[in-house]
């Protein structure tokens, strides 16, 4: 009784994880410069084509991979956001909400 009660628990466990990892693997869409809250945000995803005349707060070096709100890897090419949940930003990208990552 107890081996088929431990194989239930372990396979339970295993089946939960893989359904808990497979919403993390699947591609999700990336976040376009012309989405209103992307808009809104001054959001480009190359940094180096902000407007500095209009987001003056702008400076060389500030990324989102380097972004406190960024949760992907320093130096991904793309990675989630707090702001833009279910969207990836990408790693060279900026907008107006950066903050430096501590």
């Amino acid at each position: 009784m107890k081996n088929s009660r431990r194989q239930f628990m372990i396979l339970s466990a295993a089946g939960a994880c893989t359904l808990a990892l497979n919403g993390k693997v699947q591609a999700q869409a990336m976040v376009a410069e012309t989405d209103p809250q992307a808009s809104a945000l001054g959001y480009k995803a190359n940094a180096t084509a902000v407007d500095k005349a209009k987001y003056p707060k702008y400076a060389a070096g500030q990324d989102c991979d380097n972004c406190a709100l960024f949760q992907g890897k320093v130096g991904a090419a793309a990675g989630g956001c707090a702001l833009f949940a279910g969207k990836q930003v990408a790693g060279k990208g900026w907008c107006s909400a950066y903050a430096k990552k501590a």
